[in-house]
């Protein structure tokens, strides 16, 4: 039995029409292709907050020792000293890299 040409060219354009669904669905903006490079974009999202979190942190209790009404003196001192080069020639410095 012979098909219509009608008929042909609905059956070609449903065809047409499914396969680029399928390549959509595979490498288009919200594909499978694109849901593995959107993951490893979030693990380097999330370790880029952790350190910046921890960053803030440390930067928050710095300036909570340096509230001008209760300043921890070893941190004035130390700051004070780096700032202005007053280090007497018989005192050892010791620097802790704060983690």
């Amino acid at each position: 039995m012979h098909k219509p040409p009608k008929e042909h060219t609905k059956q070609a354009f449903a065809l047409v029409l499914l396969v680029a669904l399928t390549v959509a669905a595979i490498a288009g903006p919200t594909g499978l292709l694109a849901w593995a490079e959107n993951g490893e974009a979030l693990e380097q999202r999330k370790a880029r907050i952790a350190m910046l979190t921890e960053e803030r942190d440390a930067l928050r209790n710095r300036v909570e020792l340096l509230d001008p009404n209760g300043a921890d003196p070893d941190l004035v001192s130390e700051l004070i000293r780096e700032d202005l080069g007053v280090i007497h020639p018989d005192e050892i410095v010791i620097t802790l890299d704060e983690q």
